[in-house]
């Protein structure tokens, strides 16, 4: 259901650290209005919906865009997804990269599933301010969760084996992929892992620090 794409990096890197959508155009300059519109938004709605429910850290929240916007569709130098494609982002937390994906990827279909109710009432509210209609999130436990999907996305919610053990129910044997975002060093956690994966290099395609360690792990399921 994914074809890889390669986006190449501007040559000419600003003097000056893009901030907001501007950094999301950096490397993603093939945005349409409505999207460039919708990403624009992200960062008063999580304003909005941070000071009510704590999705990212005060500490943190000043990198929105780097740290959990971009960060998210880091996925999408690894991955384009075709028109009708299901995805499931399994501990979407704050909606991450369940919404950023969700713009990029307007003919596909989104789920984000989460056990904390209030994160996923705010994840809600987010896409509604957005008025996206690809997306929705839904409080259950990924054990709990029944339906079944064409890939799976998620960002560190616990490690790899552990991970794949809890939610190799949501894809069909042999008919799926994660794409798994993490940081580190991998090989220990990547040893008992029986599928096959490949592990992408996310400073490979941002160049700011953040992502000097930041990685895409794609195991075919």
């Amino acid at each position: 259901m994914d074809t890889c794409a390669h986006v190449p990096m501007p040559n000419d890197a600003s003097s000056r650290a893009p901030m907001g959508v501007e950094l999301i155009l950096k490397y993603f300059p093939e945005l349409t209005a409505v999207q460039r519109a919708q990403f624009a938004q992200l960062g008063a709605l999580y304003t909005q919906w941070n000071e009510r429910v704590n999705l990212i850290s005060r500490k943190d929240f000043e990198h929105l865009y780097e740290r959990h916007i971009l960060h998210s569709l880091g996925i999408a130098k690894v991955v384009r997804f075709k028109k009708g494609t299901r995805i499931v982002d399994v501990g979407t937390g704050g909606g991450f990269p369940l919404v950023p994906l969700a713009v990029l990827f307007p003919q596909c279909t989104f789920h984000g599933i989460d056990g904390i109710g209030k994160k996923i009432a705010a994840v809600n509210g987010v896409i509604e301010g957005l008025g996206i209609t690809n997306c929705t999130a839904e409080q259950v436990r990924s054990e709990d969760h029944k339906q079944k999907y064409d890939a799976m996305v998620s960002r560190a919610v616990t490690t790899l084996p552990e991970f794949l053990r809890m939610t190799k129910h949501l894809v069909s044997k042999g008919e799926g992929t994660l794409y798994y975002l993490k940081g580190g060093e991998l090989a220990d956690e990547l040893l008992p892992i029986k599928q096959t994966y490949r592990v992408f290099e996310l400073s490979e395609h941002f160049e700011e620090e953040f992502f000097a360690t930041k990685k895409v792990v794609r195991v075919n399921l």
